[in-house]
């Protein structure tokens, strides 16, 4: 399981992530990217027309499946759920965290308890602190950390964030970022099936 955290910068920054990643990432991607209703729809369209890995909005109930990217749909919070052991999006629309909707701490905690040690939690560009608790939940379960770093972050605030709660098993450039990723699913816990 990969969640992302992104906001302020976060389209583009997803733009140089998602399509660097390979068609057999062997993992579902999650993200939260702040964004108003209305909008990710057509941000969902942009990043599946530039990747291998197909991206869609989220859709409730949707069983999340390896090498697919759900993106949260704006004015949303996009959780994972664990139904009868299957993994799928709970799309909650319980108030704003830290003024946004969707918030990526809520969708980290959730896959860190869904996926502990099998969880990779990437912290993007972006303003305010969200992603920092999150991050922290996903170390702590035993999942790997990435925070993109200061020179290529339009706003370093959730990444510096993030790193003060938390720190990170690697602070990477966005250029860098997509490899990342792949290099930490790879190194996911034996025996344990990614999602």
């Amino acid at each position: 399981m990969v969640v992302i955290a992104a906001s302020t910068g976060g389209p583009n920054a997803l733009a140089r992530v998602l399509p660097a990643l390979p068609a057999s990432l062997g993992a579902a991607v999650l993200v939260a990217q702040h964004m108003p209703p209305g909008f990710t729809g057509s941000l969902a369209r942009r990043l599946d027309a530039l990747s291998a890995l197909p991206v869609r909005e989220a859709v409730q109930g949707d069983v999340l499946e390896p090498d697919h990217v759900y993106l949260a749909p704006g004015g949303l919070h996009i959780l994972v759920d664990l139904a009868d052991g299957v993994p799928c999006v709970r799309l909650d629309p319980r108030e704003p965290l830290w003024g946004v909707r969707p918030a990526a701490d809520l969708l980290f905690e959730s896959a860190a308890r869904a996926f502990g040690e099998c969880t990779v939690g990437v912290v993007l560009t972006g303003m305010g602190r969200d992603g920092a608790a999150g991050l922290r939940a996903v170390r702590r379960a035993g999942g790997a950390a990435l925070v993109q770093d200061r020179d290529s972050s339009v706003v370093f605030g959730m990444p510096q964030a993030a790193l003060d709660a938390a720190g990170a098993d690697r602070v990477v450039p966005l250029a860098e970022l997509g490899q990342a990723v792949a290099d930490a699913v790879r190194h996911l816990p034996p025996n344990v099936p990614a999602v």
